[in-house]
């Protein structure tokens, strides 16, 4: 499977809505919006109130990605705003069970993130009770950033042991992804790449989508 989800964090929010109709219009699967709180992460990007445009404008399933404190407080509302799936970072809770629960009630998509200090083995034990996880090939906070190399192996290792426990976990990738490394994550075993500046902030972005995905 190959996927990608561009990150609207990247797009111009003064033509917001040009940039969702470009997203239509591409092979994009789904649209990647990450919410960030100051806090969590050293940024802020945008809230609730967002979501509705997105939501008005992009025929895309939205793909949540929570940068935050307590996500349990706010993941309900992400997903009766339209949210199509909904990730938090494992290392921002004590327990992520009841928070995957609330998202599931609302008949959502469940997603577990790790930054890329967090070994990825702690994410085996919640395998079999999300749909996705979410490895981040740099660290949360910002776009633009370089993929981290190391971030390869990590792919690996979780790919070998979806396969060897026969799960349908996907695996989706964040951070540095571009035109001429996706084909490497994907082959290490990755199904959804999320793609910010390389889309964005390309000369023809529906061409960088279908390059990615290629």
């Amino acid at each position: 499977m190959k996927m990608i989800a561009p990150s609207v964090l990247s797009a111009d929010f003064g033509n917001l809505r040009q940039s969702l109709e470009m997203i239509n219009e591409s092979s994009a699967d789904w649209l990647h919006v990450d919410v960030m709180d100051g806090v969590f992460v050293p940024n802020i990007s945008f809230g609730f109130p967002l979501m509705k445009p997105m939501r008005k404008y992009c025929t895309k399933p939205l793909d949540v990605h929570l940068m935050i404190v307590h996500p349990e407080k706010y993941v309900e509302r992400f997903c009766d705003e339209g949210a199509y799936s909904v990730g938090f970072h494992l290392e921002a809770v004590d327990d992520p069970l009841p928070i995957l629960d609330l998202i599931r009630k609302k008949g959502v998509r469940t997603c577990l993130t790790i930054n890329p200090d967090i070994p990825v083995e702690r994410l085996f034990p919640y395998l079999d009770k999300v749909d996705m996880v979410l490895v981040m090939s740099v660290f949360a906070g910002f776009g633009g950033q370089a993929f981290i190399p190391d971030s390869i192996d990590k792919i690996r290792t979780l790919r070998a042991e979806i396969n060897r426990r026969q799960l349908a976990t996907l695996i989706e990738v964040d951070g540095g992804v571009n035109v001429d490394n996706a084909a490497s994550i994907y082959a290490a075993g990755a199904d959804v790449l999320v793609a910010g500046h390389a889309v964005f902030k390309a000369a023809n972005p529906i061409e960088a989508i279908r390059l990615i995905k290629q």
